[in-house]
């Protein structure tokens, strides 16, 4: 009768093997380093948010007027738009 020092299909002792791997955890792992590339569609959606901040302003001007009870509404302007947007198809 033969009898291997082997344990399992790979020939690896499986005790030796989870010894390795206790004393590799206490090692960092080695990481590859990040790459960040903004698109040219980002960089224009970034130029658009820049024109949001005078939507933002826009708004509040109006907010205000809607509080103090100054904003007007120009009916025939909406009536204009409501025409024009069903129109279009």
């Amino acid at each position: 009768m033969k009898i291997n020092n082997n344990f399992g299909p790979s020939g690896v002792n499986p005790y030796k093997r989870q010894m390795n791997k206790l004393e590799n955890a206490g090692k960092p792992a080695r990481t590859a380093s990040d790459k960040i590339e903004i698109s040219s569609t980002a960089k224009e959606m970034q130029q658009v948010s820049q024109l949001s901040e005078n939507r933002k302003a826009k708004v509040e001007e109006l907010k205000i007027q809607v509080e103090n009870g100054t904003y007007k509404i120009n009916s025939k302007e909406v009536a204009k738009s409501i025409a024009n947007f069903y129109t279009k198809k």
